[in-house]
């Protein structure tokens, strides 16, 4: 039972994944390159993605903060605010892209939504199923948003391999892991 659990969810993954766009991929590395400081947002499961996202980016060596945590220092020009939302509306992210806005900051959502309402500098579409089952979403065994935190953590982790490229990674990382667990 639990075998063919596994291999539903992980295909279910795969034809996620299949789907995102390999221009806005390839724009979000692009925009993470060019970043100043990069500022990490979600709420809920989103925001754990987005942690675990934020921690990778600071194990490359990139000045990175996550929203909302008592270290994160104010936002400025030339940083960039990378926002995970399966919905893509929440109020609070849209006053956090505001401020950015404001503070000539860029930004871009990763988000399930194709028909997001917000002005971002780029978007990265995962067209997984969410909490809230839209007409559109693909069928899904699993609950709730699931499938979209597991694609975005999959995606973003691949992304880091790309950032990564032509570096030595395993070396490179473990320098800045931490190393009082």
């Amino acid at each position: 039972m639990m075998k063919g659990l596994l291999e539903a969810v992980l295909h279910e993954n795969s034809l996620v994944l299949s789907q995102v766009s390999p221009l806005e991929t390839d724009d979000l590395v692009k925009k993470i390159h060019e970043a100043k400081r990069i500022f990490v947002y979600g709420e809920g499961r989103s925001g754990l993605m987005g942690k675990a996202f934020a921690m990778r980016l600071m194990h490359c060596g990139y000045e990175v903060y996550v929203i909302g945590e008592t270290i994160t220092p104010s936002m400025g020009n030339g940083d960039f605010l990378i926002a995970i939302s399966a919905s893509g509306s929440s109020t609070s992210l849209a006053g956090h892209f505001s401020t950015a806005n404001e503070k000539e900051a860029s930004t871009f959502i990763v988000t399930a939504s194709k028909e997001n309402q917000l002005s971002t500098d780029g978007k990265l579409v995962i067209p997984a199923a969410t909490k809230h089952r839209r007409q559109g979403e693909p069928q899904t065994i699993q609950p709730l948003g699931s499938q979209f935190d597991q694609s975005v953590h999959l995606l973003l982790d691949a992304i880091v391999i790309a950032l990564l490229e032509g570096r030595d990674q395993n070396t490179e990382l473990r320098k800045r892991h931490a190393n009082v667990e």
